[in-house]
């Protein structure tokens, strides 16, 4: 079974989230994980960006962009989006309204998906962000899955951090300083682990 990683990145953080989520998702027997990101915007984001920033988004460059067939070849779909504005950002809305044949073909329907984010600050909406790629899925006929409390550092109070039920998230400040921390990778390798794993037990039983 195939379990697609797709996701766009501007300072690393969502990018951080995705390797997480490949590792947990790597994890379930006979799981081929792909890393995959979103055609970049037209206005070229360097102009806005740090040096090191720069530095990092040259190697995220080198992931392949993900095709039609990708998606429709893969048993489970993560869709990772930085918060822009308390919603996913423009970038993967469009990526998103471009799957418009798959979901006039039925392609998507009946695969898992889930979804993951970062935004600047801990109120930054990243639930709203999660909902937004959550309802897509939803029109696409997908099978929507969270983050569920049994990864249950989302019940810890002692330390800041990003997790929601939604879906992994991190918080990445304004200039995306903040790394996700051992919490915020820990619920993604989870989630990376969960979904998969429940994609794969529905492969196995379309195959029976």
């Amino acid at each position: 079974m195939i379990a697609l990683i797709v996701h766009y990145t501007r300072h690393g953080n969502t990018h951080f989230l995705a390797e997480a989520i490949e590792e947990g998702a790597k994890e379930v027997e006979e799981a081929d994980v792909q890393m995959r990101r979103i055609p970049e915007p037209s206005t070229p984001v360097e102009t806005y960006m740090s040096k090191a920033d720069q530095r990092f988004h040259e190697s995220f460059l080198q992931i392949p962009v993900c095709s039609t067939d990708e998606l429709r070849d893969a048993d489970a779909i993560f869709f990772g989006a930085p918060t822009y504005a308390g919603s996913m950002c423009a970038e993967m809305q469009r990526f998103m309204e471009s799957m418009s044949s798959l979901w006039a073909e039925g392609a998507l329907t009946g695969k898992v998906g889930s979804a993951f984010t970062s935004s600047a600050s801990q109120h930054g909406g990243q639930e709203l962000a999660l909902l937004g790629i959550h309802a897509a899925m939803l029109h696409m006929g997908m099978i929507t899955v969270g983050l569920p409390f049994a990864s249950n550092d989302q019940l810890r109070i002692d330390e800041v951090n990003g997790v929601t039920p939604l879906g992994a998230a991190t918080i990445s400040g304004q200039r995306g300083e903040r790394r996700p921390s051992k919490i915020e990778l820990d619920a993604a390798r989870f989630q990376g682990r969960h979904v998969t794993s429940i994609a794969s037990r529905l492969a196995r039983k379309k195959d029976d």
